[in-house]
C-alpha cells in the first residue's frame, strides 16, 4: 500500500471512529476532551464540531496548526507530551484522542512506555480513549471499533 493510501486509510478510520463515539457511546457528563498530538489541527477542528460545549485541551511539542485550528489561550500545552500531560492525569477527562504514532516501530515503542498510563490517568471512570497506537493498560477496556475501521488500524477503549 502506498503511503498516500495508508494516510487516507488512517484519517478515514480516525474520522469514522470519532463520529462513532460521538453518535453511539455515552461520555461522562462532565470533563474535557484531550487531543494528544495537535499537529496541523484537523482533528482538533473536528472535535470542536463534535463537542462544541466541552473544553478541548491540545498537547504537542510545538504549535504547527493552521490558524483556524489553534486552541484558545490556556488550552494548548506545548513541550514534550510525556511531561506536559502529567499534570492532567487527574481522572477527569471525558475523552482522550491520541494520534502520535510515527510509523517507526522503535520510536512508537518508546511512546508506548508512557502513553497508555498517561491516557488512563487523564480519563474519568467511563471515559473514552481513541488512539492510533494500542493502549495496553489494565484500567482500559478495549471496545469494538465500527465496521468501517480496519482491525488494529485504530483503537477504542473505555476506562473501567
Amino acid at each position: 500500500m502506498s503511503r498516500l493510501d495508508s494516510f487516507i486509510r488512517r484519517l478515514t478510520a480516525q474520522r469514522d471512529i470519532l463520529n462513532y463515539v460521538s453518535e453511539h457511546l455515552a461520555l461522562p457528563d462532565e470533563g474535557a476532551v484531550m487531543e494528544i498530538g495537535l499537529g496541523n489541527g484537523r482533528t482538533f477542528s473536528h472535535l470542536r464540531e463534535l463537542y462544541p460545549r466541552r473544553r478541548i485541551l491540545a498537547f504537542d511539542r510545538a504549535c504547527g496548526a493552521h490558524a483556524s485550528s489553534v486552541p484558545e489561550p490556556g488550552c494548548l500545552m506545548l513541550g514534550e507530551i510525556c511531561d506536559t500531560g502529567k499534570k492532567f492525569e487527574t481522572g477527569e477527562a471525558a475523552l482522550v484522542h491520541a494520534d502520535i504514532g510515527t510509523g517507526y516501530p522503535e520510536k512508537d515503542a518508546v511512546t508506548l512506555t508512557w502513553l497508555p498510563q498517561m491516557v488512563a490517568g487523564m480519563l474519568a471512570p467511563g471515559g473514552i480513549a481513541v488512539s492510533g497506537l494500542p493502549l495496553d493498560e489494565p484500567s482500559l477496556q478495549r471496545l469494538e471499533v465500527p465496521e468501517s475501521v480496519p482491525q488494529d488500524r485504530y483503537f477504542l477503549y473505555r476506562k473501567g
